[in-house]
């Protein structure tokens, strides 16, 4: 399981927080405004909010565990 975020670069961690965002499940808007405060106008530390939420969540990395292995992103260079 990948906990420290910080090993992944900029570009994975905007494809993690997709996967997220894309799979939709067990999040609202409050959640939203959560991350929002939590990073304020900080990305990289938006998406390590988001990324780990859904790692409280399912466990793991989306591309990894949960809904969000299911969203194919489309500028996918894996």
């Amino acid at each position: 399981m990948t906990k420290d975020l910080s090993s992944l670069t900029a570009r994975q961690l905007q494809k993690e927080a997709a996967r997220v965002l894309s799979a939709g499940e067990g999040f609202g808007n409050h959640d939203l405004v959560r991350f929002n405060k939590a990073a304020y106008h900080d990305s990289h530390a938006w998406y390590r909010t988001v990324i780990t939420w859904y790692i409280e969540q399912y466990g793991d990395l989306p591309s990894r565990v949960g809904p969000g292995t299911e969203v194919v992103l489309l500028m996918d260079d894996q």
